[in-house]
Parts: C-alpha cells; sequence; structure tokens
C-alpha cells in the first residue's frame, strides 16, 4: 500500500444505496461531495429547461425510459441502458419522451 501524494484523489469511503431509497424528485443526489451524482426522474412529456453546469464533464446513463437529449445545438435520442457523455460548459435540456430515470455523476473537468 502507497501513501497518497497531492496528485492523488484523497481516499473516499465505500459508500453504498439504491435509488428507490432515495428522496426528492424530480432531482435527488446519491452520494454527498464530489463528483456530484444526481437521479433525475422526469414523467413523459417533462422537460428541463436548457441550462450548463460549467467546468464539468457530464456522464448521463439512462436507466429507464427514454429521452431527447438537447445538446448545444444538437438533439441525442437516448435509450433506456446508453451512457452519453458530454461537456456541461454547453446548454443541456433533457425532454421525457415517456416516464425515464437517469443517473448522472457532474465531475470537475481536469483541464480547469
Amino acid at each position: 500500500m502507497t501513501a497518497n501524494t497531492e496528485s492523488e484523489l484523497p481516499v473516499t469511503p465505500t459508500e453504498r444505496t439504491t435509488l428507490e431509497a432515495l428522496e426528492g424528485s424530480p432531482h435527488a443526489r446519491v452520494f454527498e461531495g464530489e463528483p456530484q451524482t444526481i437521479r433525475l426522474t422526469l414523467d413523459a412529456g417533462e422537460i428541463v429547461p436548457p441550462h450548463q453546469h460549467p467546468d464539468r464533464q457530464i456522464v448521463l446513463h439512462l436507466l429507464e425510459g427514454h429521452l431527447s437529449v438537447t445538446l448545444g445545438e444538437d438533439e441525442h435520442d437516448v435509450t433506456a441502458g446508453e451512457v452519453v457523455r458530454f461537456d456541461g460548459n454547453q446548454d443541456v435540456s433533457p425532454e421525457a419522451l415517456e416516464k425515464s430515470t437517469a443517473l448522472l455523476v457532474l465531475a470537475p473537468r481536469a483541464d480547469v
């Protein structure tokens, strides 16, 4: 076992939960701290207005449902099981084409 150096990330204790146990809708924070981990639940027809997550790299894993995700000027059709990674400095706006649940990880950009 080696000691951490300043360039390594701090050791994080193991945490465990279920998405069903989370309260709060449509957004529920899965774990505290970094990277931010969010459960997003949207009803069919629900739209999250365009917004940004400056200086973040985003990973969206669609667990169930069907989303149309607008990223900047481009629209992406995302179905259950798919994983999308994108830059948080652009506008993002998901629309639920059917009831959908996604897991989002918002990590600080390494190049900032």
